[in-house]
């Protein structure tokens, strides 16, 4: 319907849809990260990445409450870890990380004559490039 000003605007403002899916907790608008499925017939709450799409008897939670969640008494909590998540570095990546530091910092033994064909006394040294090394297996 048109008007002499222009077209006739609503007078009720529309809900745009965001994209975004929103927790589920009552009055909680931030963003959800996590869904929560419960399983009734094992008596465990399943708590892992955002699922694609909103399934009807599961739970979107934000990063807050899905780090808060608890189960009722003599139910089980699991936390599957999502695969995008960057790992935690562990012991052994920390210790290599270190080992290259210092093989770094330490003069270079070999003459630079001797070229790149020359292999160190380490029987664990499969190859070399730059200040890395490449290790054999201890079990081979």
């Amino acid at each position: 319907m048109e008007s002499r000003r222009g077209p006739l605007k609503s007078a009720v403002p529309s809900n745009v849809v965001s994209p975004v899916r929103r927790c589920s907790r009552t009055a909680c608008g931030r963003p959800a990260v996590a869904t929560l499925t419960y399983v009734y017939a094992d008596s465990t709450a399943v708590l892992g990445p955002l699922a694609t799409y909103a399934e009807p008897h599961c739970y979107d939670l934000c990063a807050e409450h899905s780090e808060r969640l608890t189960a009722p008494r003599g139910w089980e909590v699991v936390r599957l870890l999502d695969g995008s998540a960057p790992a935690r570095p562990s012991g052994d990546d920390l210790e290599a990380l270190a080992n290259a530091v210092r093989e770094a910092a330490r003069p270079h033994e070999r003459a630079a004559g001797a070229g790149g064909g020359a292999r160190t006394a380490d029987p664990m040294e499969v190859a070399r490039r730059g200040h890395l090394r490449v290790l054999r297996s201890p079990d081979n």
